[in-house]
């Protein structure tokens, strides 16, 4: 039986490493700053949460603050291309720089996930109506690429 996402990354302990390593860098990167403007103290739980459910682990994310929060936080800002794309990089290299598995499969598993979800949420801040937002209303399930 193979592994999750969830277990492979290193379980909470993992995800929180590399949660609190891409927000160190959004909060100082001069394109993310503007959507990250400021330490919030429940902000790397919550991502940690997020990936953790999408990667197999523990549901919190939808039990405590749904998918409905996620919409909402997001709505608004207006994120431009050139943020998504930042967001994403900088996503990777704390992948990296967390000592993440370094192994093919997941690597494109974790960019495809936050690459989705950078595309949910720049989608989602542009909504004027709720007609406008990405359809998905759940955390999505990410496993392992198709061989």
């Amino acid at each position: 039986m193979t592994k999750s996402l969830y277990e492979h990354a290193g379980g909470d302990e993992g995800l929180h490493r590399l949660e609190e390593l891409f927000y160190a860098k959004a909060l100082a990167d001069p394109v993310l700053r503007t959507l990250f403007t400021e330490r919030v103290a429940t902000h790397v739980d919550h991502l940690t949460w997020f990936t953790a459910e999408s990667f197999g682990g523990p549901d919190r994310f939808t039990r405590q603050l749904g998918f409905q929060y996620l919409i909402d936080v997001h709505r608004g800002l207006k994120i431009t291309d050139e943020q998504r794309d930042r967001f994403v990089t900088a996503y990777l290299e704390a992948l990296d720089e967390a000592g993440m598995p370094d192994d093919a499969p997941f690597r494109q598993a974790f960019r495809e996930h936050v690459e989705f979800g950078a595309q949910v949420a720049q989608q989602n801040s542009h909504a004027v109506t709720d007609s406008d937002l990405h359809p998905i209303r759940e955390v999505p399930t990410w496993n392992w690429p198709e061989d």
